[in-house]
């Protein structure tokens, strides 16, 4: 079958699911989103309850709401959130329709900082959340944060299941999933190097995330392309209401960001809106001053430069559809003469859309854009290495909300396009160019009863440059025990077509370099050729919630996660005639322990994680060198005064040592660039070649641990303008944790030591 014939029929289908959408809506509906009356903000998890039906919905986190199956009739809807005035809307309904309602609370001051356990809660019993962490702007900013700049990548590595590499390296691991194997999405586009070298901070500016889903295994038919798991961020508008923005400074970089209305928002109008902002890092060069004994030598410094900036401009329409187009453009430097020389670019754009048609209960919205990544590096011991992905996505999301279910589904078009070259230790070329096209449809139905929340979902893919489809079951499941007690669980089968190429030989990789699946064949690990080519997993998890009083929740979750065959880059090749490509197999495996509490004034978050990751290439199974096994984290926040304009926060984390190779022994590495005339008794060699150990990642570095601490004051100087100072230490204890070890010098080279810095904030 034609790709183009496969376009059409998915349109076809989807066409013919919309009408089905409105013809089926036969009772009334109330929809809306609820806001902020000061900011124009969207509020999330808000409640709306008719007490005459005894029936409500809870807001999402764009403050969007559905409550289907109305009768005919008179009602009052409550609308409502802590620390906000309750507001009481009539609704009347003659004959069956659907009513669209904008709605904006004010803030009540005497419940301001007040915790919404309910909503919270009502969010828990009628959903599956597994594998499902939330993480919101307030929560990264309550951590202590690295050179007085809170930023995403410092708030992930607190959550279960992720292990990072340190403050060097700028690498996540999700519950056994390398980086690759991860999707990273920033509003439905894909980031493929979201974090800098620079290990405290990533490419997203923490004062415009809305909402962050951090889904670490057993996610539902919506995502795919990934076999491990899912970081889904999303941006908010420009302010709707006011001109606002903010500028700050660190020793670690400036930035700025500049927000305001074209169109200001209005009960009964559309609104245009827009958000500007731009960080650089300045590190490079205040470390020789400041941080000298934490840089390379008093020329060099920290040698990590980066430079961000991100656009949005935003069109709401008076019934409630969004427009939104974005673009950004993220550099990223690592200049060390010592070591290597490593620059990459990720930069693309997009346009995405949420339409609520007036007289269907089927929403739909979609994203056009394109990204694309570029790295390359130069090595002291290697030859330089380059590689470019580039991406452009057609997706299109569609929702029908049902009196007591909803269904999802969707389609997805992407065309890809990567180039790598690379050098191996025995001086083949890999030279790989790749374009192809990945189709993809999914179906997901959710079904809420008092008790149990019922998920299915039913995802296709089909890899067009392998002429490969692929059908994936995905399902969710909870149980609510109690009220206070609620046990869930998932399972699902998912796939790939893209592959990771770095160096394993050390525990921190500066480079990765991406190509798409391969055309070419290849052997499996028992040494017969592969019937598919595709990266493939199976995951199966289960969990249980405990809410033990009102404010305190405990999580624990065990999973699994199956890998029958994952595709890798055939680094070791001595000949051309072999294959570029190599076969593995592997499994992740472990149980995940959170706890929170919360006050208004305390928040605490504990969680420790166990777990295995090991791979099988056919000739032995060993450990990857993420496979960290014990891995703890405790953050404690402590917000008072009489605004509330003090804060006071600790993170501390505790890691086992990651796996490495061993050495076995050095050897005299001799060019012969004269051939059989070499005088290789009395030459001297070029350098020094290493004889690596036959068991891979034999060995164990050290336990990793190190404590944090941050001051946080808030000056007011009116309405609408603060100044924030922050002052925070990194290391606080000065813990030497190993960065990597240079074999051939001897020479162990840590990551950074104690970092005190001060960053002042000034927002209007």
């Amino acid at each position: 079958m034609k790709i183009s014939q496969l376009v059409v029929g998915c349109f076809r289908l989807i066409s013919l699911l919309v009408f089905c959408g409105s013809i089926y809506a036969q009772d009334s509906s109330i929809r809306g989103h609820v806001y902020d009356e000061k900011s124009g903000e969207p509020i999330a998890f808000a409640n709306l309850f008719l007490d005459e039906l005894a029936v409500g919905s809870t807001t999402d986190e764009q403050g969007f709401f559905t409550i289907t199956g109305v009768e005919p009739g008179s009602y009052n809807m409550k609308v409502s959130f802590i620390g906000y005035e309750e507001k009481v809307i009539p609704v009347e309904f003659k004959q069956v329709r659907i009513e669209y309602y904008k709605i904006n609370l004010n803030e009540e001051s005497v419940s301001l900082g007040a915790v919404n356990i309910s909503a919270e809660r009502a969010q828990a019993r009628t959903e599956v959340r597994i594998s499902k962490l939330q993480v919101s702007k307030k929560r990264i900013k309550a951590l202590p944060s690295t050179g007085a700049d809170a930023d995403i990548i410092q708030y992930l590595q607190v959550l279960p299941g992720i292990i990072s590499t340190g403050d060097q390296g700028g690498q996540l691991f999700i519950r056994g999933g390398s980086p690759v194997q991860n999707k990273i999405l920033l509003d439905g586009l894909t980031i493929y190097n979201p974090f800098h070298s620079i290990g405290f901070y990533s490419t997203f500016e923490t004062e415009l995330i809305r909402n962050v889903d951090v889904l670490t295994g057993g996610f539902n038919a919506e995502h795919g392309g990934r076999v491990s798991a899912i970081v889904d961020i999303s941006t908010r508008e420009g302010n709707r209401k006011r001109l606002a923005g903010q500028v700050s400074a660190s020793p670690f970089m400036v930035k700025g960001t500049v927000e305001g209305p074209i169109a200001k928002l209005k009960d009964d109008q559309g609104s245009l809106s827009f958000v500007l902002t731009s960080k650089k890092s300045i590190i490079e060069e205040s470390s020789k001053q400041l941080y000298s004994y934490a840089g390379v030598n008093d020329t060099i410094g920290l040698p990590f430069g980066f430079h961000d900036t991100f656009g949005k401009l935003s069109f709401q329409t008076a019934s409630g559809s969004k427009f939104n187009l974005f673009g950004f453009n993220f550099d990223d430097s690592f200049n060390n003469p010592l070591v290597s020389k490593i620059d990459w670019n990720n930069s693309g754009g997009a346009l995405t859309f949420d339409l609520l048609p007036s007289a269907s209960s089927l929403t739909f919205g979609g994203i056009i854009g394109f990204t694309k990544y570029k790295v390359a590096i130069d090595d002291t011991e290697e030859d330089q290495r380059s590689s470019l992905i580039r991406e452009n996505l057609i997706g299109l999301d569609f929702n029908y909300f049902g009196s007591s279910y909803t269904i999802k589904y969707g389609v997805e078009v992407k065309s890809i396009r990567t180039e790598f070259n690379f050098v191996n230790p025995f001086g083949i070329r890999l030279d790989e160019t790749q374009s192809t096209t990945e189709l993809a449809g999914y179906f997901k139905y959710k079904k809420a009863w008092d008790k149990l929340v019922f998920e299915p979902g039913m995802r296709l893919q089909y890899y067009a440059s392998l002429g490969a489809f692929s059908l994936e079951p995905r399902l969710g499941l909870k149980l609510n025990l109690t009220d206070r007690t609620r046990i869930k669980a998932a399972a699902g089968i998912y796939t790939q077509n893209l592959i990771a190429v770095s160096n394993e030989r050390d525990v921190v990789n500066l480079f990765t370099g991406f190509i798409s699946g391969p055309e070419s064949t290849f052997n499996d690990v028992e040494g017969n050729p592969v019937s598919s080519k595709l990266q493939k997993s199976q995951h199966a998890v289960i969990g249980i919630e405990q809410d033990l009083g009102d404010n305190f929740q405990i999580n624990v979750e065990a999973y699994i996660k199956d890998y029958p065959q994952l595709v890798v880059v055939n680094r070791n090749k001595t000949d051309v005639q072999q294959s570029n490509f190599a076969s593995e197999t592997g499994q992740a495996y472990g149980i995940d322990f959170s706890a929170k509490y919360e006050t208004p004034s305390w928040y605490f978050w504990a969680t420790y994680s166990y777990g295995f990751v090991n791979r099988f290439d056919g000739e032995q199974e060993y450990p990857t060198i993420f496979d960290r096994r014990h891995n703890a984290n405790f953050l404690a926040t402590y917000t008072f005064g009489s605004r509330k304009d003090f804060m006071l926060s600790l993170r501390w984390n505790l890691g086992s040592g990651f796996p490495f190779t061993k050495t076995q022994a050095f050897y005299n590495n001799t060019s012969f660039n004269d051939g059989i005339g070499t005088d290789y008794l009395t030459a001297n060699p070029d350098n020094v070649g290493i004889i690596f150990s036959d068991e891979r990642n034999g060995g164990r570095l050290p336990y990793y641990h190190r404590l944090d601490l941050s001051a946080q004051k808030t000056f007011h100087i009116s309405e609408n303008m603060n100044v924030e100072t922050v002052f925070s230490v990194s290391n606080a204890y000065d813990r030497e944790n190993i960065f990597y070890f240079d074999r051939v010098r001897y020479d162990r080279v840590n990551q950074l030591p104690i970092i005190p810095s001060l960053g002042i904030r000034f927002n209007f």
